[in-house]
């Protein structure tokens, strides 16, 4: 644990498996908590992904590196006793549990919010669920592309021109949903430093998708009408759409402001009288001659290379983004400028880089990420930190109530 870290000192038991559980536990590993993953024997599910068919292949196990980083990894058997007993004996010590299991197992080993309480009152009870609490759909299982992506309408709100709908990449709901679970936790911990008492937070995928929805679910409650997609060859606004370059670079141009910014892209193209041309000079006349705006400025857009185009854009203050590819993303430096990408030091291994947590907050060093442990590495210094005799560890490792990584 980093002695310096802003939550240093703060035991947070991972209990939880795949991505957002985890990953809302990650976050607070890289701000110094001590995050205590508990695996069964055979290791989380989350560490066999990166071997499914159609998933990225590499010799290091990208999945597992990302989201374990920094994290203790305690290996327990929790349908034996033995093992049951081991983790109230953690929670008695614990700050925050984070949880991702149904209803139904966290009845079965007793690990639910009401069972926990009654061993820590103190304890921050954080559970992400697929839909929810309550309702006809509350105790079916759920990954991120159903909950997130599907159910919260985002998987047919980003469609191809042809009406297809996109697909998720892994863990793109996972992510976001948890900063969602991060920040929950976090308001429980400042509620206790008030009340002294510990309090269940949770979050869910579909929540979260709905969240990330928002804009178009609340156009849909204000009975709004949608434009349909054309299937055409243009986009419906050519100021907020995708173009090519000469250099067969891809960039998205979004004015949102066209009466002030559609000039000034003009006047940077060296056409300042076609933001004045009746056919382009608001709203109504630039929608009814979409596909001729398009067109103009596709053949402007294609005859000059990216690089000169940003330049172009910056002078005159246009905003657009380039849509990079993802070995493009990857290299992209401004990704180490903004910190959003930090090395990882593989033991001796060299050093890989890896995906920060995107919370930053002045005067708090976040901690040095760590490699992800192997299952079952740290169960034998867990058991004795929590007062297990070295022969009692024995005993549960030989009956298969705990295991460790040799």
């Amino acid at each position: 644990m980093d002695s310096n870290g802003l939550l240093a000192g703060i035991r947070v038991i991972d209990c939880a498996t795949y991505i957002a559980g985890p990953a809302a536990a990650t976050i607070m590993s890289d701000f110094g908590a001590e995050v205590i993953k508990i695996e069964r024997p055979d290791g989380d599910q989350w560490r066999q992904f990166s071997r499914l068919p159609g998933t990225a292949k590499s010799e290091l196990d990208w999945c597992w590196l990302l989201t374990a980083r920094n994290k203790k990894s305690l290996s327990v058997d929790l349908s034996k006793p033995a093992g049951r007993d081991v983790m109230t004996t953690l929670v008695k010590s614990a700050d925050v549990f984070v949880t991702n299991y149904q209803p139904p197992i966290l009845e079965r080993f007793g690990l639910t919010w009401d069972d926990l309480r009654r061993i820590n009152d103190r304890l921050i009870y954080g559970h992400i669920t697929g839909y929810g609490d309550r309702g006809d759909d509350a105790d079916l299982p759920a990954f991120d592309a159903f909950a997130y992506w599907a159910r919260s309408g985002l998987m047919m709100s980003v469609t191809g021109r042809d009406g297809t709908p996109g697909g998720p990449r892994p863990g793109m709901g996972d992510h976001p949903t948890a900063m969602t679970l991060f920040a929950a936790i976090m308001l429980g911990l400042y509620q206790r430093q008030t009340t002294g008492k510990g309090t269940k937070v949770s979050t869910s995928l579909m929540a979260s998708g709905a969240w990330s929805n928002a804009c178009d679910l609340q156009a849909k409650f204000c009975h709004a009408v949608f434009p349909q997609p054309t299937g055409g060859a243009h986009p419906p606004n050519p100021l907020a759409g995708g173009y090519m370059t000469r250099d067969k670079k891809v960039f998205l141009l979004a004015l949102l402001d066209p009466d002030h910014e559609f000039p000034r892209l003009c006047e940077g193209l060296g056409m300042p009288d076609l933001a004045t041309d009746a056919m382009f000079v608001n709203n109504a006349s630039r929608a009814e001659h979409a596909a001729e705006l398009f067109a103009i400025l596709q053949s402007q857009f294609e005859s000059r290379d990216l690089a000169e185009l940003r330049q172009l854009f910056r002078r005159f203050d246009v905003k657009y983004s380039p849509i990079p590819t993802l070995d493009d993303a990857a290299a992209d430096p401004q990704m180490r400028a903004a910190e959003a990408v930090i090395d990882l030091d593989m033991n001796g291994r060299g050093k890989i880089e890896t995906v920060n947590s995107p919370i930053f907050i002045e005067g708090a060093v976040k901690r040095k990420p760590s490699v992800a442990p192997e299952i079952g590495q740290n169960t034998r210094e867990v058991l004795r930190e929590l007062g297990y005799a070295d022969a009692a560890i024995e005993q549960m490792i030989r009956s298969g109530a705990a295991y460790e990584s040799r």
